[in-house]
C-alpha cells in the first residue's frame, strides 16, 4: 500500500527493523552512511536496494533534512554498489518511489538498483 511521505518516520518500518538486525538481509555493501541488500521480489536479474542508515521518509525528507555529509555519503554508496556489480556497463536503472503517485510501499528512503538486462522505456505510452 502506498505511503503518505509527509508523515512522520515510522521505526517500526520493515527497513528500520533490516537496519537493526531484527530481520536478516543478503548485504551487498554496508558502510556508516548506507546499507545495500538484495531485494526479495527481484524486479530484474539483480535488484538491489540501497537505504540511507538514517531515519528518512522519503528522497524528499532526505533532501531537506539530511546534513551535507549524510547525503554525500549515501550516494556515493549507491555508486559504489553499481561500481562493485560491475553494471556501469552495460548499464542501470536507479530509482526511488515518493509517495502515492511514485508508489512508495515503504516508509523509509530507498533507492532501487536494477540491471542485468535491457530494461525498456520507463512508462509505456
Amino acid at each position: 500500500m502506498p505511503i503518505d511521505p509527509t508523515l512522520p518516520y515510522d521505526d517500526s518500518n520493515i527497513f528500520a527493523r533490516i537496519l537493526r538486525g531484527e530481520i536478516p538481509s543478503k548485504t551487498v555493501y554496508e558502510d556508516e552512511w548506507a546499507l545495500a541488500f538484495h531485494d526479495i521480489n527481484p524486479q530484474a536479474p539483480l535488484h538491489v536496494l540501497v537505504i540511507p542508515k538514517g531515519a528518512y521518509v522519503s528522497w524528499d525528507d532526505f533532501s531537506a533534512r539530511a546534513p551535507a555529509e549524510e547525503i554525500a555519503g549515501f550516494v556515493r554508496a549507491v555508486g559504489h554498489v553499481a561500481r562493485e556489480a560491475g553494471l556501469v556497463e552495460p548499464g542501470y536503472r536507479l530509482l526511488a518511489n515518493v509517495g502515492q503517485h511514485g508508489h512508495q510501499e515503504v516508509p523509509h528512503l530507498h533507492v532501487h538498483v536494477f540491471a542485468g538486462r535491457p530494461l525498456g522505456p520507463m512508462l509505456a505510452r
